[in-house]
């Protein structure tokens, strides 16, 4: 599976090697709040997670818990062969673009419509992202687009090494 020692959770957390593929989908109990460039972007009760196995969740929020004046469709598309093809947002806010910061699925593979419309962000590129009150550390790599909180062990797919997991 991998060839790194796989850390043993604490009471409250899980392994992101314990969450299934294909991924699982469930909803967030936590209010999810994102920042960029000191402006609220999304603030939502109403967020979906991604599991899957060696990736911490990704998080989708919906758009009318979205300021959406800062999205930006762009050409280009990528494949999930979970969820479908990708359609990715750059986010512009006080004179900066962030390209393919965000990315959303508009017809998703059938075991995920429920993403359908809902976005997704990297958080290294926001000032801060929110779980609850804690402010979430990106995948590693900056690739995948996984969000690390202290209710998750890995080892996470991402790091130098990982990209044959």
């Amino acid at each position: 599976m991998t060839p790194f020692e796989k850390e043993e959770p604490k009471p409250g957390q899980e392994s992101v090697w314990d969450y299934p593929r294909p991924p699982a989908l469930r909803r967030c109990d936590s209010r999810v709040r994102i920042v960029l460039q000191g402006e609220i972007l999304a603030d939502t009760t109403g967020a979906l997670c991604v599991l899957e196995t060696s990736h911490p969740p990704t998080y989708y929020l919906p758009p009318d818990d979205i300021d959406m004046q800062y999205l930006r469709e762009v050409s280009g598309s990528s494949f999930c062969e979970w969820k479908g093809m990708a359609s990715y947002y750059d986010l512009l806010c006080k004179g900066k673009t962030f390209q393919r910061a965000a990315w959303t699925y508009r017809h998703p593979e059938s075991a995920y419509l429920e993403l359908r419309d809902h976005v997704a962000f990297y958080a290294h590129v926001m000032d801060a992202c929110y779980v609850g009150e804690e402010k979430v550390l990106p995948q590693p790599g900056n690739f995948y687009g996984g969000w690390v909180t202290s209710d998750v062990v890995g080892p996470f797919k991402g790091s130098p090494g990982t990209a044959g997991w």
